[in-house]
């Protein structure tokens, strides 16, 4: 319970219920349970999405749904990619593509990537009407794959809280992880779903592979780069099957 804890309290907004840092131990088990975090905001936005569609354009109700699933994750993932974007397209090192990714300042390469997953985001909500079943197989597909990423491949630091994640986190976890997703995509979508949680993780992994070209390993940051460029790909996947 307490690593369940430990995945909503690190990726959502959720207030701490357990006010104290969690041990690298917690931490890696808590790796299991992001897809079902991800089921948890995945429906809460398409609530919202269903509700605001009452009262509001359909862009416009696009637009609230994107900024409330940046404000319930506080922006980690976005943050994550944004750094990833100015680290591994910035620097002409590995060492010095690290550095990049751990200054606070955003660069060119940040505000570009973190403009386009928005600007796809709110695109593909928009496209999709009342469609619910796109945004929580995006959340939860998002946060499977870096359940995956976390134990599939190393670690580019030999600190951090993902070193800690990493260490800590082993195939049962991934099991785990991905009982929860493959549930959700079977009863979310059937062999629709199926096919994009497969998708999900050729993405992962060719992501992760070229993390490892760039950088050595993999960090906190492309663990939530994973995440919003499988969150896009997902969405804009949906508008296909519905154009």
């Amino acid at each position: 319970m307490i690593g369940l804890l430990a995945a909503f309290q690190f990726l959502s907004i959720l207030p701490p219920v357990i006010k104290r840092l969690f041990t690298p131990e917690e931490m890696g088990h808590a790796v299991g349970y992001f897809p079902l975090v991800g089921l948890v905001l995945g429906g809460i936005l398409a609530a919202a999405r269903l509700l605001l569609d009452l009262v509001l354009p359909t862009a416009v109700s696009a637009v609230i749904v994107v900024t409330l699933w940046v404000v319930l994750t506080r922006a980690l993932h976005l943050d994550g990619l944004m750094d990833t974007c100015d680290g591994v397209f910035g620097g002409y090192t590995v060492e010095r593509r690290l550095d990049i990714m751990r200054d606070s300042r955003v660069g060119a390469f940040g505000v570009v990537g973190g403009v386009l997953a928005l600007l796809a985001k709110a695109a593909a909500v928009a496209s999709l009407g009342g469609q619910t079943v796109a945004p929580i197989m995006a959340a939860v597909l998002g946060r499977w794959a870096m359940s995956l990423a976390v134990v599939a491949f190393p670690y580019a630091r030999a600190d951090g809280l993902g070193r800690a994640m990493k260490d800590h986190a082993g195939w049962k976890q991934l099991l785990m992880a991905g009982v929860i997703a493959g549930l959700v995509a079977w009863f979310g979508g059937c062999w629709v779903g199926m096919i994009f949680a497969g998708g999900a993780i050729v993405v992962c992994l060719a992501l992760g592979r070229f993390f490892v070209k760039r950088i050595g390993g993999l960090t906190g940051d492309t663990y939530g780069a994973i995440c919003e460029v499988i969150e896009v790909c997902v969405l804009v996947g949906y508008t296909a099957l519905n154009g």
